[in-house]
């Protein structure tokens, strides 16, 4: 970019100089003698002038030649300085949302003040709601998978060929044993179980890789489960030949994007090995041909697989939209700690559109009539290993109807933590066409909001908060249809 910046910095402060005179750019040509053409390609920041050309322009338009070539640009331009001179750009793979950095210099050079309006209301906006560097990437590829369906065939074909290679049958569960020979064997892995718990500020990591020596540090309180996923996703990064990775999981931090991406590709991988995208489909199929909801057959389902809740209600998203053309739907991660009137909204996806259920807004409380909130209540009280419930959730306020199924577990490294997996699907008539229980009565059906601060829901027993922000609409609408009436009565 550092070519393609000088001259792009150069075009724009022409052009500002230019419009500040309130000359066009055939009065420009018309005193500098410069081709209408030429200047324009200088202003799009294509063409960087030679110095006899910079000294001809720095006499006509009466600006010193320093000013002229300077990289610093004036305050109305200075966030677009920011925005070129910073990594994001380069940290960002444009490409995989179709961009191109030339496509981003035209818009910039084309119109600059609007391009810096734009940029510094997002600015504003991270800054408001303390967005850091790694949520924006975490956005972003969000935005990918949502962009994509979150369904990546060329991964699922890299697992069946990693599969067909090192002869794993997929008809089968796969174990961390199956796969630990593999990493120990092929890769050259050496695994230690007793290491990480050595440090107590370590409690919540559940493994770390010390690339040089190929050592894999796994937390002695993990389940099988667990402990698979965490070898799939090491088999993902030397099968795909991934170097630019995060070593700890969960992630401490993010060195760059391209450690975000490779970390959801890894993810991915290891999900499509663990729950085969053709064994879940084929039960699937069985679950919603049936005539009523058959939570028994659901939860033979979920464990046919050696993966936790997360891990499957995950797998969902990936194969209901390619599997089943069930497109609308979102995910929803909640933790909860016992005792507390707080949840807070840890990871959601939405396919293909924003759904109803979504982050709120700063200090806003959750609708406490969701299932992904009520499945925390009872599994805080009841201490039982797993506590699920079906739904059918409707949104009053947005005249959509979603079927829910959550499940909630106890978080095995943080006392009295509690979690919950929510996947929800739109029920429009695709969704009516692919599930035959759909008509089941036995589903309980539920009028909700997104926050109560937003929820018209009359006599609510269970409203954390009244309706603040519906009656503020409504008193400014109160407002605008009385001076509307004032000013009819006294136009005439």
């Amino acid at each position: 970019m550092e070519q393609d910046y000088i001259k792009l910095i150069f075009g724009l402060k022409l052009k500002q100089i230019r419009t500040d005179k309130n000359l066009s750019l055939f009065g420009l040509s018309k005193i500098s003698g410069l081709s209408k053409s030429y200047l324009n390609e200088i202003e799009k920041g294509k063409k960087y002038p030679k110095p006899d050309k910079i000294v001809i322009l720095s006499e006509k338009l009466d600006v010193p030649y320093d000013q002229m070539v300077s990289l610093k640009l004036d305050k109305n331009l200075a966030p677009i300085g920011e925005l070129l001179q910073s990594k994001i750009l380069k940290e960002i793979p444009l490409e995989l949302f179709g961009i191109k950095e030339s496509n981003l210099i035209d818009i910039v050079a084309n119109a600059p003040a609007k391009v810096n309006a734009f940029i510094s209301t997002i600015i504003e906006i991270a800054k408001h709601y303390n967005f850091s560097r790694e949520s924006f990437f975490l956005a972003s590829v969000r935005s990918f998978q949502e962009a994509n369906n979150n369904y990546f065939d060329d991964l699922e074909q890299q697992v069946l060929k990693f599969s067909k290679a090192y002869q794993v049958d997929l008809t089968k569960p796969i174990t961390s044993k199956d796969i630990e020979e593999i990493l120990i064997e092929e890769y050259g892995y050496t695994i230690k179980d007793n290491e990480l718990n050595r440090y107590e500020a370590l409690e919540n990591l559940r493994s770390v890789f010390v690339p040089k020596t190929k050592t894999l540090l796994i937390a002695e309180g993990i389940d099988e489960a667990q402990r698979t996923f965490i070898y799939a996703k090491e088999i993902a990064y030397n099968f795909l030949d991934i170097s630019d990775r995060l070593y700890t999981f969960p992630w401490i931090k993010f060195e760059s994007f391209d450690q975000v991406l490779n970390n959801f590709y890894a993810s991915y991988f290891a999900g499509a090995l663990i729950i085969p995208k053709d064994e879940l489909s084929l039960q699937l199929e069985t679950l919603f041909e049936k005539e009523t909801f058959d939570e028994a057959l659901f939860f033979e389902i979920m464990n046919a697989f050696n993966a936790s809740p997360e891990s499957f209600y995950q797998r969902l998203t990936n194969i209901l939209p390619k599997a089943f053309n069930i497109q609308n739907l979102f995910f929803l991660r909640f933790t909860h700690k016992a005792d507390s009137e707080k949840f807070h909204l840890k990871k959601e996806l939405h396919l293909s559109h924003q759904h109803s259920p979504r982050a709120n807004e700063t200090n806003e409380h959750y609708c406490r009539r969701w299932l992904s909130l009520n499945v925390l209540k009872d599994i805080s009280k009841s201490k039982k290993a797993h506590e699920f419930d079906i739904q059918i959730s409707n949104y009053v306020n947005d005249d959509t109807k979603y079927l829910l199924l959550s499940s909630a577990t106890k978080d095995p490294f943080r006392d009295n933590q509690y979690r919950s997996i929510t996947i929800g699907l739109l029920i429009n008539k695709q969704l009516e066409r692919k599930l035959k229980f759909l008509e089941d009565k036995a589903i309980k059906s539920q009028d909700v909001g997104v926050t109560c601060e937003r929820c018209a829901i009359k006599d609510c027993n269970v409203r954390k908060a009244p309706a603040l922000a519906l009656e503020k609409a409504a008193k400014n609408k109160k407002i605008e249809n009385i001076v509307e009436e004032l000013n009819q009565k006294f136009a005439k």
